[in-house]
């Protein structure tokens, strides 16, 4: 079995291949490729890959190599975490909507569309690349933002499945905090990528979510920086990402008064290519852990797996409607627990989402529908009108002006600008 990882020079490749090694009885891999064009972060990323895999005692072959086409031929299962532009095109995207008053998180906010129209022509080229070199491959896609790329490639018609860590980060800590093993909670995961409510969560048939808010909602509420009191009238626990659109003007200040996440990514990443340049160095480090990205091995190997192994396990992932939201086109893309097997994903089915929930999923669709027709067909006018759709952007002036910014600290990504 083999699988190919694009961007697989990035600092967070070694949580991914502690992954395969700790679960290879999971996902049985006899080969890894490591593909990016950054030959330097290659041979350290690699290296240490190799010394992981090696001290867990895993068989398989580790090799990497910039040729994306050499990587990806005859490969299982393509998987994609690459960032177009690096974090010097965060920090831009995190900064200009400053700005305006408009927040600029790389994917739910401003800068989410501008990473969008960098980063969809270049997945779709990468896709269009395993469909000659590995046709039956499945492209599991980890690539921000999620939900607008996972469309594009479905949309043009790639075995594809789109993957965020958000739930099993959210599983993991219910399950810690109830005192039992992950695999016992399962969750009533709705939404969209980074637009997402907990709904329920069950140990076996009880629903044991009110009792979660009312013994442990401060912990809850602090890891979301959310205020306790919305989770008790909520009654259901959102993402964290909510908190740009519950608490839009509050997270500007504190941005505007505050190192950009970009920054700190930018530095922790020095610190961390240092580290797996030691010879010495044999497995993840713990700076590792402040990188983000929390149990996403753990995500990628049990869909990978799913998809490849034919089980039938419920994963949540993000894939195309097909009438599981009814107030939802067929073709958006939902992130919501379904059935994985050798076919694709399948929704489960989804109880009716309250007006509170679906207006807001109803919304971002709209944007993301606009989004994508910007980065697929380029020009001005529709990168205004996927601005003006935003619901964290939503004016006129707001729109012209940040349309105005975004072409400008893109344009060598942008070919039609």
């Amino acid at each position: 079995m083999k699988l190919a990882v694009v961007g697989g020079g990035s600092t967070y490749t070694p949580e991914l291949v502690d992954g395969f090694a700790r679960l290879r009885d999971v996902l049985p891999l006899t080969e890894l490729v490591l593909i990016d064009p950054a030959a330097d972060r290659l041979e350290l990323v690699g290296g240490l890959a190799r010394r992981i895999f090696a001290k867990q005692g895993h068989p398989g072959r580790i090799s990497w190599t910039s040729d994306l086409d050499a990587g990806v031929d005859g490969a299982d299962a393509v998987l994609l975490q690459l960032r177009v532009g690096g974090q010097a095109a965060r920090q831009q995207d995190e900064t200009w909507p400053l700005e305006c008053g408009c927040v600029g998180q790389e994917t739910t906010g401003a800068g989410g569309l501008a990473k969008a129209l960098r980063t969809v022509p270049v997945v779709l080229d990468i896709a269009e690349r395993v469909r000659r070199r590995s046709p039956d491959a499945w492209i599991v896609d980890f690539t921000n933002p999620v939900g607008i790329v996972t469309r594009a490639l479905l949309a043009a018609g790639h075995r594809a499945v789109g993957l965020c860590n958000v739930a099993i980060g959210f599983q993991r800590k219910f399950a810690a905090l109830l005192g039992v093993s992950p695999q016992e909670v399962s969750l009533e995961h709705v939404g969209l990528n980074h637009l997402t409510w907990e709904r329920s969560v069950r140990v076996g048939e009880k629903n044991v979510l009110p009792e979660l808010i009312a013994e442990h909602g401060e912990a809850i509420a602090a890891d979301l920086r959310m205020p306790r009191a919305l989770l008790d009238r909520l009654g259901v626990v959102p993402s964290y990402y909510l908190r740009y659109f519950y608490q839009h003007d509050a997270v500007v200040r504190e941005l505007r008064t505050g190192p950009s996440r970009a920054a700190e990514v930018a530095e922790m990443e020095r610190r961390l290519l240092a580290l797996y340049g030691d010879p010495a160095l044999d497995e993840k480090p713990e700076l590792l852990s402040r990188r983000g990205g929390a149990f996403y091995s753990e995500a990628a190997v049990a869909l990978t797996s799913s998809l490849l192994r034919d089980t039938g396990d419920v994963q949540v992932v993000n894939t195309f409607n097909d009438g599981t939201l009814p107030f939802l086109p067929d073709d958006a893309v939902i992130e919501v627990p379904a059935s994985v097997d050798a076919r694709g994903a399948h929704p489960l089915p989804v109880r009716p989402v309250e007006p509170l929930f679906a207006g807001l999923i109803g919304h971002v669709t709209a944007y993301e529908r606009l989004a994508l027709e910007a980065a697929v067909k380029g020009g001005r006018e529709r990168v205004f009108e996927a601005l003006l759709a935003h619901p964290l952007v939503g004016q006129i002036e707001y729109a012209d002006r940040l349309t105005d910014d975004l072409l400008a600290h893109n344009r060598e990504h942008l070919a039609w600008a």
